[in-house]
């Protein structure tokens, strides 16, 4: 079954020539397939390099405007795949838009911390960055039945969004597909890029933070359950986030006396990939963390919302130390959004004290009833 794609309309809206175009995600969200998608509608007269292959390396060594001229030749569109892997990939495409005036360039990466640092200061105003997600609610529903949503959603509360488990109509076989991607692909680049030879703490690190989905994160005490140092969890978690495995929330704060200031949350991107690294894709009738399920995939559903509808804003969550709290905060145009996801409940009282201290934000439950016009098409 084919998934069409929000990423690939943003791509043919922002190509043109003199831009780049950098498609980032994580690994198995489709960024390679989305690729042969363009490469088989397009017009233009293309060439495809997969930044994986050595050699590449070797073709882009000579940087010099006549052998790039000699090698793109009359193509009209350069498509780079797994462009992180070649060498200093943002001085080569800056010397290649600045040289090619009507060259067309997408290029994917699997890793913010690699695509961002290899293509980021040498193509300052040159680039267009679009995050290819897991599949969101909303290109699930250009091609499943309304009266299916509800049991669609249900089941990815337990085994996510990714494109490929559309192929598995068995559940065991999603499970094992899941468990794969966990053991196999999951932690490459980190390991890749740093070095890390010890992958179990990696993986230990992401459990302690599967079952802390929803709640506040101690650096100093996964430290202690790790023997690991604080600094050394906080940059294993930066560069899981950087990975897209994870998502940070920070505290909103106005430094009013009792709100939580220095505090964090973590959510997964995709809740298959979170069952996976815990085992358990038991029903939701069995589960003791509906709440957590729940609360993590709205919010990765409201990030893909964000990102593809090109919001400018900033996420938080708040509480005090009296244990007042909201889910999700969102500061954009010069608002405030609160936002409280609840699986049963919509009867939910504003905290006190959040009224209080932001009377003018406008406050939100986030329920089974009203999910979709919250993170559906706009």
């Amino acid at each position: 079954m084919k998934i069409e794609r929000t990423a690939k309309s943003l791509i043919d809206k922002k190509l043109r020539a003199g831009k780049v175009i950098v498609l980032i995600g994580a690994r198995r969200v489709g960024k390679t397939f989305l690729l042969q998608e363009i490469m088989e509608e397009t017009k233009e007269k293309f060439i495809y390099w997969n930044g994986e292959d050595f050699a590449i390396h070797d073709l882009l060594k000579r940087r010099s405007i006549k052998h790039y001229k000699n090698v793109i030749g009359e193509a009209t569109l350069l498509i780079i795949d797994e462009a992180q892997h070649i060498p200093e990939i943002g001085f080569v495409l800056k010397l290649i838009v600045d040289s090619f005036k009507n060259l067309q360039i997408i290029v994917t990466g699997s890793s913010s911390f690699d695509i961002s640092n290899r293509t980021g200061e040498p193509l300052t105003g040159r680039k267009y960055e679009i995050q290819l997600f897991p599949v969101s609610e909303s290109e699930y529903c250009r091609f499943e039945k309304i009266q299916e949503r509800t049991d669609n959603l249900r089941h990815r509360l337990l085994y996510g969004c990714m494109p490929e488990l559309i192929n598995y109509p068995n559940e065991k076989d999603k499970e094992e597909y899941l468990r794969t991607l966990v053991n196999s692909y999951l932690f490459k680049d980190i390991l890749a890029v740093e070095n890390i030879r010890n992958s179990s703490k990696i993986f230990n690190l992401v459990k302690l933070i599967a079952f802390q989905v929803g709640n506040e994160v101690s650096l100093e005490e996964l430290g202690r359950q790790l023997s690991m140092s604080k600094n050394t969890v906080e940059k294993y978690l930066d560069l899981l986030s950087k990975m897209f495995i994870l998502h940070k929330l920070t505290a909103y704060s106005k430094n009013l006396r009792k709100e939580i200031v220095k505090s964090s949350k973590y959510y997964f991107l995709d809740n298959g990939i979170r069952n996976a690294i815990i085992a358990d894709f038991k029903p939701l009738s069995f589960r003791n963390d509906i709440g957590a399920l729940w609360e993590n995939y709205m919010i990765s559903e409201r990030l893909k919302f964000q990102s593809y509808n090109g919001m400018i804003v900033n996420n938080y969550f708040w509480r005090t130390y009296d244990q007042q709290e909201i889910d999700l905060v969102e500061e954009r145009e010069g608002n405030l959004f609160a936002y409280e996801m609840k699986w049963n409940e919509s009867k939910v009282k504003i905290p006190t004290a959040w009224q209080k201290a932001y009377p003018d934000a406008q406050f939100k439950v986030i329920t089974q009833e009203n999910y979709f016009e919250w993170i559906g098409d706009s």
